[in-house]
């Protein structure tokens, strides 16, 4: 992967990075030696900065499935996007796909700016094991970027010692399955929730097929399609009454994973 300071000048940063401390011309000359020491390896691919931060990020990952052998539809092309749907109930369980189901917890935390959002996810594997993610993003030059890390137990508790009370806790029950050669995750909103999120089920995929192209699972009872449609967006659907919701800046919650 290319530096942020070869071609994307304004989003490089040595904030919040422990070994990074070059400036722009250092780390420039530093991703060019880089760059040099691996010319004539049989597999190298170039994930430069010609894309947004997430469109990077699809590529490096893409590039690293095809080399694996590994096919991932078009979900990581660079003009996928997410499209949400929402259910009113499951049709008929016995013909559910393989699938793997989790217990997933949200949480928002206090940041300086109304620009920037930043929340912490746990994950509960219904077989063992928790996971924790640290979500941070932010607006700049009108395009949002968002960056994730894992991070451990006691980074979580300290993290959430920190969390904005002016946004309820979302509690999910996600079901992730395959379908159709398309990767969907089914979220049933759990108590306690907002009132907004009562009996609340959506349905999520990320694709390049518009409209009817994409064929979305038969076994399940989809009321109507609810992407882009900010009332469904997981932040608004955290704000207490009492916020404000016209003040929120919910685009850079396009990712509520």
């Amino acid at each position: 992967m290319v530096s942020a300071a070869r071609g994307a000048e304004m989003f490089y940063t040595v904030a919040g990075h422990q070994t990074r401390h070059e400036s722009i011309n250092q780390a420039i000359e530093l991703d060019q030696i880089t760059a040099g020491a691996w010319v004539g390896h049989p597999y190298y691919d170039v994930i430069d900065n010609t894309t947004g931060f997430e469109g990077k990020v699809m590529r490096m990952i893409s590039a690293v499935c095809n080399r694996l052998g590994i096919d991932t539809g078009d979900r990581l092309s660079t003009n996928s996007k997410k499209r949400k749907f929402l259910v009113t109930g499951v049709l008929d369980w016995t013909i559910f796909p393989p699938h793997q189901k989790f217990m997933v917890t949200h949480d928002y935390l206090v940041t300086p700016s109304r620009k920037m959002q930043a929340r912490i996810r746990r994950g509960d594997k219904m077989v063992n094991g928790h996971i924790h993610i640290l979500s941070a993003g932010r607006r700049l030059n009108e395009e949002s970027v968002e960056l994730r890390m894992a991070i451990n137990s006691r980074d979580y508790e300290i993290l959430l010692a920190q969390r904005d009370y002016r946004h309820y806790s979302i509690y999910k029950k996600r079901t992730c399955f395959l379908w159709n050669n398309h990767y969907f995750h089914l979220d049933e909103y759990e108590d306690p929730c907002p009132p907004g999120c009562k009996g609340l089920i959506l349905l999520e995929t990320y694709t390049t097929l518009e409209g009817d192209d994409l064929k979305v699972p038969d076994f399940l009872q989809i009321e109507q399609e609810v992407t882009g449609n900010s009332k469904y967006s997981m932040f608004n659907l955290s704000i207490k009454e009492e916020m404000d919701r016209t003040k929120s800046d919910a685009s850079i919650d396009s990712r509520d994973v």
